[in-house]
């Protein structure tokens, strides 16, 4: 069984002081590979702690300048994505942002698929982790090997066993002393902290039912050019293939689907059910191989269910929203309220959640006091992952047999003239997932 994990509620406030006493306490016989070298060098004086960006798209832009703004002793010293067109950009938009804290060199700018580890290599002391979900478990289980600190985006894989590596890399870095926090970001949210406190307190007494919807409009598009291999433009238009993105689902929904858990106090269901498919997502190739809604219903041991919805339309009701029933009454979290036999609305104080992750995040890692969100980003993950596998095959699956399953979505290599996992057939039509037909792995 898994270990449970501690969510961390307060910032910890913690001086540059404390920080280097914390370094120096690490002895040199350390589990090998939990030190790197640029960490080291904190004990001698330096005050810097130097952040490493893997994956420049605006939500790796926008969590970089988040670390920055975290910690004013904080810089960014490396830089790496799959295109050099993205990480160029990038850079730009970062020093325009924040030209203090930018110490990216050219010879510190790396590009293509091996362009993570040699940011690892480069020296950086803390890793932003924000490529397409496809990659996170390769890379964040590199940066653990070499002893650095995380801040890992949502969703953390795209399939079972990308889950099972996160959770055995998130183990590690406990052993290492190192701090991994999670882009699942509600839950670093002051108003969506304290609301589900008093839930899991009993407010609402016993939980009957959830119901989480996250339905909205269209996304982007990276269009297509001649010059770009099959890989090239999957990889750019990484959103609209399983194999990148875990369907929206995964990427998006999991945001709902975390609070969830959050509620069910991390314990994952028996079993799942549900329908999805496709039904404007119709242009091909444009649209990949992922469905456009999806509804999930989790079943709990002790009778609670919770019922799932994400839909992807242009032009339809939208609804982002998170409703947890129970005995004693009703809470709308993302409303921050409580209706029923113990009436709340917060009236606290605000901040930006985004912000607040990565102040925890480098006042643990100075206080030398590792936070680890690795349970809940895996097991709101794999919740995703189990949704989509219902849906996809149109089977009901259980918890054990989804975290256990043996299909992997990666390519048999990473390379711009390989092959992705998912090739168009003579019609330039991808092939799409077909409830009843489509088999569980």
């Amino acid at each position: 069984m898994l270990n449970s994990d501690v969510v961390r509620t307060s910032l910890q406030k913690t001086s540059r002081r404390n920080f280097l006493k914390a370094s120096t306490a690490v002895t040199a016989g350390a589990v090998a590979g939990s030190l790197s070298v640029a960490r080291s060098a904190h004990a001698a004086g330096d005050e810097v702690l130097k952040v490493g960006l893997i994956g420049c798209g605006g939500r790796g832009t926008g969590a970089t300048v988040n670390a920055l703004n975290a910690d004013k002793n904080n810089k960014i010293t490396a830089m790496a994505d799959a295109f050099g067109d993205r990480l160029e950009n990038s850079r730009k938009q970062l020093k325009k942002s924040k030209p203090e804290q930018v110490a990216v060199d050219d010879d510190h700018c790396f590009t293509g698929f091996d362009g993570y580890q040699k940011l690892i290599d480069s020296g950086v002391d803390v890793v932003i982790l924000a490529t397409p979900p496809q990659f996170r478990p390769m890379h964040l289980k590199a940066c653990v090997d070499a002893g650095k600190h995380v801040f890992c985006e949502k969703p953390v894989a795209v399939d079972a066993p990308g889950i099972r590596s996160v959770l055995a890399s998130c183990e590690q870095a406990k052993k290492k002393n190192l701090s991994i926090v999670s882009g699942l970001c509600w839950r670093y949210h002051p108003a969506v902290r304290e609301t589900m406190k008093r839930v899991l307190d009993g407010a609402i007494g016993d939980i009957v039912a959830i119901q989480t919807s996250y339905n909205c409009g269209t996304l982007w598009h990276r269009g297509h050019k001649p010059e770009w291999t099959e890989m090239e433009y999957q990889m750019r238009n990484w959103y609209y293939f399983t194999w990148l993105s875990g369907d929206h689902n995964v990427e998006q929904h999991v945001h709902s689907l975390d609070k969830s858990a959050w509620a069910m106090h991390e314990k994952p269901p028996v079993r799942a059910w549900g329908l999805g498919g496709r039904q404007v997502r119709t242009e091909q190739p444009k649209y990949g191989d992922i469905f456009d809604h999806h509804a999930v219903v989790y079943e709990h041991a002790n009778g609670v269910r919770v019922y799932s919805y994400c839909r992807q339309m242009a032009g339809c009701f939208n609804d982002v929203s998170d409703r947890i029933l129970g005995t004693k009454g009703r809470c709308n979290v993302l409303k921050h309220k409580i209706e029923g036999e113990n009436p709340w609305q917060y009236r606290g104080k605000g901040g930006s959640m985004l912000e607040i992750e990565h102040q925890e995040l480098f006042a643990a890692i100075r206080s030398g006091k590792p936070i680890n969100n690795g349970l809940y980003m895996a097991r709101s993950t794999m919740l995703a992952i189990l949704g989509r596998m219902v849906d996809y095959t149109g089977k009901a699956i259980t918890w054990d047999e989804a975290i256990n399953s043996k299909q992997d979505l990666s390519p048999k290599s990473y390379a711009w003239d390989a092959d992705p996992p998912t090739k168009p057939d003579a019609d330039g039509k991808y092939p799409i997932a077909i409830p009843g037909v489509t088999k569980f792995v």
